[in-house]
């Protein structure tokens, strides 16, 4: 089953859900168990797909770190935080979590486009 970690303690990524806001992205980070790494692809496939039919995702896209790393990245835009808790609170969704071999760690934060003067873009 898939284990939850925090990369901002302050912040933790059901804290953020409570906030409204939209478009967001949720960019999180699995590290695979080893020899794991197929089996975790797997279930994210399973999640992508149940996920897209909710009609809120706006964008997925997978990321596998190079060099034999055992990380994957999961970057998912969405309508908005409550269309993300919205599907994440199904008893489907909390199905999913089980098919995450034994030992796969997730660390998903919530984000927004970010303006930074003469150089990119914000919301």
């Amino acid at each position: 089953m898939l284990k939850f970690g925090n990369l901002d303690e302050s912040t933790p990524f059901r804290a953020q859900q409570k906030e409204k806001a939209g478009p967001v992205t949720v960019i999180n980070t699995f590290v695979a168990p080893e020899g794991k790494e197929d089996e975790v692809v797997a279930a994210w496939a399973d999640d992508a797909e149940y996920m897209k039919k909710s009609g809120s995702l706006l964008s997925v896209q997978l990321y596998r770190g190079i060099g034999g790393s055992r990380l994957f990245t999961n970057v998912a835009v969405w309508k908005s935080t409550e269309h993300l808790r919205a599907a994440l609170g199904t008893p489907e969704f909390a199905s999913h979590l089980e098919r995450y071999p034994a030992g796969t760690v997730a660390y998903p934060h919530l984000y927004q486009r970010f303006a930074v003067e003469g150089i990119c873009e914000g919301e």
